[in-house]
């Protein structure tokens, strides 16, 4: 009998393990395709010949949409988990949802930090040195050249950077079991590397949210149609119809030897165009959308941004106050053992809308800042240099919004071996637990 348990219990490990297997895969094919769609609308357009930089520039694309779907992956994880904590609490003895345990979880969250480090520190410095790569002089040229050069450079560039750590851990702290912590490259130094780039991260949050959250407003502004209050469309119409015809008819006097004044008209006629095509569009737009959307959309971001800052000083008066709220006194509930929020459902649906509505204010703060300013993709015309650029700020921001949203009080889930997946629990998921 003992040894039919013991079968039976390995089957059953085995079972789940394939289960949860197939339904990390699912899900990140289904990122990897949304992501591959929103890379090639903004790639620039190249030539269908399969030459070498063709080829080149595949492999790059694919990386970074490996990269992007990563991001996207664990920027989900966090609602995922709010809300697979509510669906376990509200049906914990259904038999459709048995497969939505606390092992799932983690080992969703072990794979996204395994991903994340593989983008960050391999696929995508391979992708970078691989795309500017012309292979080693007195090679021969092609792709095994290439590739030769960029392991090269990623051994060099690994070198430089374990150096460095080498060095400053000896100036700042001259230990011999902190020089000995070195030499453990999977279990301290890669992860500690991963914190300082969430550390960063969160800098990196903490300086482009605010800028978001005031951008926000601008931003949707010119995304929804606004009330025409006083205003008298047809006759702005008319004026810049006449201006885009005295520009037209200046430009074809213009002699083409003249570069520098065609250029300037060309750009300026390009201008009164696109706003003739917001004016026509605002004329188009229904009365609905003109007065009920966009005060709607506007009030909504209000009380969002509202909602935010007073979660904000909440968590840091009681940071102040109560010794309990600080991270080391700060045990949640597991998964399916108690809800997160006072008001339920409700509570977890509105701190899972307040955190996407963070993670998208940190992306329009970063690319409103002037240093990122460039980085912004255009549609077709966006090099894959610069894709590699924001996919690698994209996974920074991503991988830094956990830490965000606990540090924000947003996020209390403890992710411990409960008793609901005691038997199924990962023994590797310990050191991430204590992370989260």
């Amino acid at each position: 009998m003992e040894g039919q348990d013991e079968v039976s219990a390995r089957e059953q490990h085995f079972h789940s393990q394939v289960r949860e297997s197939t339904i990390c895969f699912l899900l990140f094919a289904i990122l990897y395709v949304v992501s591959y769609f929103i890379i090639t609308r903004y790639k620039r357009k190249s030539d269908e010949q399969e030459d070498e930089d063709a080829i080149v520039n595949r492999i790059s694309l694919f990386l970074s949409t490996f990269t992007l779907a990563v991001s996207a992956g664990a920027v989900l994880l966090l609602p995922f988990s709010i809300i697979s904590n509510e669906i376990l609490l509200s049906f914990p003895q259904n038999y459709y949802i048995q497969w939505l345990n606390g092992s799932l979880i983690h080992g969703l969250w072990n794979l996204a930090s395994l991903f994340s480090n593989l983008c960050l520190f391999v696929l995508m410095p391979f992708a970078f040195f691989f795309l500017e790569s012309e292979g080693f002089a007195g090679l021969k040229k092609g792709i095994r050249a290439r590739i030769l050069e960029t392991l090269v450079m990623l051994v060099l560039l690994a070198l430089l950077i374990l150096g460095m750590v080498w060095v400053a851990s000896a100036l700042i702290d001259n230990d011999a079991a902190s020089m000995e912590s070195l030499y453990d490259l999977w279990e301290f130094y890669l992860p500690y590397l991963y914190s300082c780039i969430s550390l960063m991260g969160c800098l990196l949050l903490l300086l482009c949210t605010p800028v978001g959250l005031s951008r926000m407003f601008t931003v949707m502004g010119q995304l929804l149609v606004k009330p025409a209050i006083l205003e008298d469309l047809d006759e702005q119409i008319y004026i810049i119809t006449l201006e885009e015809e005295a520009l037209q008819r200046r430009l074809n006097g213009l002699s083409s030897s003249v570069e520098s004044n065609v250029m300037e008209l060309e750009q300026e006629l390009e201008n009164v165009k696109t706003l003739k095509t917001k004016l026509e569009r605002r004329k188009k737009a229904s009365a609905w959308e003109r007065n009920l959307v966009y005060p709607a959309v506007m009030v909504l971001l209000l009380i969002e941004t509202s909602i935010s800052v007073l979660l904000v000083a909440c968590n840091i008066l009681c940071l102040l106050v109560d010794e309990t709220a600080m991270p080391k006194g700060t045990r949640g509930p597991g998964i399916g053992n108690a809800s997160l929020s006072a008001f339920g459902f409700v509570g977890a649906a509105l701190e899972i809308i307040l955190i996407f509505y963070l993670m998208v204010s940190s992306v329009v703060g970063f690319y409103s800042l002037r240093f990122f300013g460039d980085f912004i993709p255009k549609k077709d015309d966006t090099t894959m240099t610069k894709i590699i650029g924001n996919c690698v700020s994209i996974l920074v921001l991503s991988s830094a919004l956990p830490v965000m949203s606990r540090t924000l009080g947003l996020h209390k889930l403890h992710l411990s071996n409960t008793s609901r997946d005691s038997e199924t629990a990962k023994p590797s998921a310990n050191g991430h637990q204590k992370a989260l």
